[in-house]
């Protein structure tokens, strides 16, 4: 199957359910405490991210989308965090805070990136005093969404799903749902239903097979009136059933599993946001499992880039170091800013590597974490700096950059300007060696209003190209 990933930016994505933070304190476990058979934790590092419904809206912001969030809270520094830390990943929030209520936190303890302990603090929601309310966030928040998420971790945000879905149907909005509890009659008349394997045999029983979860699915769906059911089977890949009886089977993408913690967030945002952009539930499933491929590989529940699908869908990551295509090299800097590196450009001839080039290039380097070369071509160095040059052929001068310890990425340009390749890479620093102006350097303008910066290095004194050629010609 062909997986196309959509403009993400054109889905609003809206996620109701149960709001929660995830807490992690990290530290050295080396000895065992003489109050008890437990080991003692010198924690060093704490750790604080939205999780339940706050981590599937997490993951619709993270691809672009416009993401909202309805949610109940208590109303304490838990709430004042998660709503701060949705915020700032441009999650619109809309927490009903419940005065004495505790906010749902879950506290993990780590060492070497293994668990020791979880600590749950939450309070009982109660029902009638949250469920209008509840209804009412919903309501006044629907404009323009063209898709919604049920994130129900069974924690009572949830307890009037149906009320939710026959709002929602009314409007003609597709309802995702994620669910918790096995009486899959809440969720009558949902778009899509994303069971994994476990929570779908709570419901219909053993499946031995394949036939069976299709036979039994099937049943389920016509059931309860679900449109379309995604059942995830970890290893096994995913199973998407709908109502027309067709079926798909997806593999699952083969990752050094790390934690599958959030895994299913991740699923049921891609799924909704994908649809949202007007792709079918087929097509989605194929992104939302290039997705989940790449969540279970990081620690804790997690989030996924555009950038980071884009590789994974070329089934290997852009090269580490070395010459790139422009195309190869706009590919790698996404992935670099998402990572959130520093990115430093600069370009030149570099006909003949001296020792001058190799200082300018260390310094460029110290500015941040990638630097980038761009070089100019044949045709663009004769037009340049005239008949005879360059001296060694574009292809030449890229390598011998390209193995400096300092240099990532090569890119060859043929204007006489790079003004158009440094605008389509928009790097954190552009850097030009010489006595330019600022305002002089190619490329400056885009840079600057980008939010980036401009530098000018000093050359070694006596060392340039010409005077290389020069000494060469005297010598000869």
């Amino acid at each position: 199957m062909k997986i196309e990933l959509p403009d993400f930016s054109k889905a609003q994505v809206l996620v109701i359910g149960d709001v929660m933070l995830d807490r992690y304190w990290h530290g050295q476990a080396s000895r065992i405490s003489p109050e008890a058979p437990v080991p003692v934790v010198h924690v060093e590092h704490v750790e604080e991210r939205p999780g339940g419904a706050g981590n599937v809206a997490l993951n619709v912001a993270a691809v672009g989308a416009s993401a909202h969030i309805v949610g109940i809270t208590g109303d304490d520094d838990v709430a004042d965090t998660l709503e701060t830390q949705l915020e700032a990943a441009n999650v619109h929030t809309r927490f009903h805070r419940v005065p004495g209520m505790q906010t749902i936190t879950k506290l993990r303890v780590l060492s070497r990136h293994q668990q020791l302990v979880r600590c749950d603090f939450e309070s009982t929601l109660q029902e009638d005093a949250t469920a209008n309310t509840l209804l009412e966030e919903v309501e006044s928040t629907l404009e323009g969404v063209k898709a919604v998420i049920l994130s129900d971790y069974a924690k009572g945000t949830l307890n009037r799903t149906q009320a939710v879905i026959a709002m929602l149907k009314k409007r003609n909005i597709p309802v995702f749902v994620d669910p918790k509890t096995s009486d899959f009659s809440a969720y009558e008349g949902a778009t899509l239903i994303t069971p994994n394997l476990k929570e779908f045999e709570a419901v219909v029983g053993p499946c031995e097979n394949e036939r069976v979860i299709v036979e039994k699915g099937h049943a389920l769906m016509a059931k309860h009136n679900i449109e379309s059911l995604l059942i995830t089977r970890g290893a096994q890949g995913m199973t998407l059933l709908t109502t027309n009886q067709e079926e798909c089977h997806l593999p699952a993408r083969m990752h050094d599993v790390f934690d599958v913690t959030g895994a299913g967030d991740t699923v049921i945002a891609m799924m909704a946001t994908a649809v949202a952009c007007g792709q079918s539930v087929t097509e989605a499933m194929a992104v939302a499992n290039v997705a989940a491929g790449l969540v279970v590989t990081k620690l804790g529940a997690a989030t996924v880039s555009v950038p980071e699908l884009q590789v994974a869908l070329l089934d290997k990551r852009p090269a580490e170091s070395g010459v790139l295509n422009e195309a190869q090299l706009l590919l790698a800097v996404k992935e670099a800013k998402a990572r959130g590196e520093h990115v430093v450009m600069t370009n030149g001839c570099f006909d003949i590597l001296h020792a001058g080039h190799v200082t300018y290039l260390q310094q460029a380097k110290a500015l941040g974490q990638r630097l980038i070369v761009a070089v100019n071509s044949d045709d663009s160095v004769t037009r340049l700096k005239g008949e005879g040059r360059p001296v060694n052929p574009c292809e030449q001068r890229q390598l011998v950059l390209a193995s400096l310890g300092v240099v990532d990425w090569v890119v060859p340009f043929s204007e006489d300007t790079p003004e158009r390749l440094i605008t389509a890479v928009l790097p954190n620093t552009l850097v030009k060696g010489g006595d330019y102006k600022p305002d002089e350097i190619a490329g400056a303008k885009a840079v600057k209003d980008n939010g980036g910066d401009v530098k000018i290095l000093t050359f070694v004194d006596g060392l340039s190209t010409s005077n290389v050629i020069q000494k060469l010609k005297g010598d000869a």
